[in-house]
């Protein structure tokens, strides 16, 4: 007798650069290598091979996160697609696409439907528009401060909602799984022919809420310090905001400090290199702050805003060296103060052995082989 494989299938804009994509792909992923049927429904991007590569299933869709009317002719090929596919689970990542699969799993009859899932992902505006992450029979929050976020703006049953925090592979971020060549093979790519310098690395999408323009106003009053600061994020999807750091850095005068590389492929790598790593999300919290927990992983300390999700999962300045230092919004010269504790003699052994040593024990955040 052959047993049918579970089927799931993840629908979001496209597989590119961002923390929704780095989430569905991990699941997608671990799925297929684990024997289950793993599809992904999107756009396309760089993580596609990686999909493909470990055995998941893509299926490109053309704009499928696109705010047009031409989105909408997906409605019914996912009907179709799902009836065809003895699709089991369909897991909803993205509002846009998010409509276009929930439409369609209304459409099936009863009995026929899959199981629906909404992960919500972000601090969504609240409006009629983002009630859509609140359909699935089951809705996924990311963090304490998104679920609360959830019931505060919504009317959904508390136990429909399950706490999923987000994570990472341990063996992945683990400075002893990275080589030294990884590592000088992006300092020499990026330029960092000073290896005296701290280098400071602030990783994310190259967007306003990021913080990255708050993060090159604090650096211009700390530009007496040796040090690079690189923004690590793709420079071409938002070229004129791209264009906007640049003119930013140059009346600065931190164009020799200052690097806007794009994106980088090997994270741990990037983040052993880093002496420092911020997360700077200014106008928006993030929902989990994969990248400080990333990061205290690979035993590096993090300057991050105080707020969102970030702020709940350490807040605290260690005896034994500085580990983590949460500081508010507007953080102009207060960056000048941890950054100083920072580069202080020694502190790079403390905070690591502090990293490594807290990291540990939010055994909810941590994907295990």
């Amino acid at each position: 007798m052959v047993v049918k494989k579970l089927t799931i299938v993840q629908l979001l804009p496209e597989l590119d650069e961002g923390g929704v994509e780095g989430e569905t792909i991990d699941l997608a992923v671990y799925l297929a290598k684990n024997g289950y049927r793993s599809i992904v429904i999107s756009d396309g991007g760089r993580l596609v091979p990686l999909l493909k590569e470990s055995g998941g299933i893509h299926v490109h869709w053309p704009y499928i996160g696109e705010k047009s009317i031409r989105c909408l002719q997906y409605v019914l090929k996912l009907r179709k697609f799902l009836l065809e596919e003895e699709v089991d689970i369909l897991h909803l990542r993205s509002r846009l696409p998010a409509w276009v699969g929930y439409f369609a799993w209304k459409l099936l009859p009863e009995k026929q439907r899959p199981c629906l899932i909404t992960t919500f992902h972000g601090f969504y505006s609240v409006n009629s528009y983002s009630c859509i992450m609140t359909k699935g029979e089951r809705v996924v929050a990311v963090s304490e401060t998104i679920k609360k976020h959830i019931l505060e703006n919504y009317p959904v049953d508390e136990k429909r909602i399950n706490l999923i925090h987000g994570g990472f592979d341990v063996q992945e971020f683990s400075p002893d799984h990275v080589s030294r060549k990884r590592v000088d093979d992006l300092r020499q790519r990026w330029g960092l022919s000073d290896k005296n310098k701290a280098v400071v690395v602030l990783p994310g999408r190259l967007t306003q809420w990021k913080g990255q323009e708050v993060f090159i106003d604090s650096l211009a009053h700390i530009k007496e310090h040796d040090f690079y600061a690189l923004c690590i994020g793709d420079t071409n999807e938002n070229s004129s905001f791209t264009k906007k750091l640049r003119d930013k850095i140059r009346a600065h005068g931190l164009e020799e400090q200052v690097k806007l590389v794009g994106h980088c492929s090997d994270m741990p790598a990037a983040l052993l290199l880093a002496d420092v790593v911020v997360s700077a999300s200014s106008t928006q919290p993030e929902a989990f702050g994969k990248v400080a927990i990333e990061a205290m992983a690979m035993g590096k300390p993090v300057i991050a805003t105080a707020h969102g999700g970030v702020s709940k999962q350490y807040f605290r300045v260690k005896r034994d060296g500085l580990f983590l230092h949460w500081i508010r919004k507007k953080w102009l010269l207060p960056l000048k103060k941890p950054f100083q504790i920072l580069t202080g003699p020694g502190s790079w052994d403390r905070t690591g052995c502090s990293g490594l040593t807290t990291i540990s024990l939010p055994t909810a955040c941590v994907k295990k082989p």
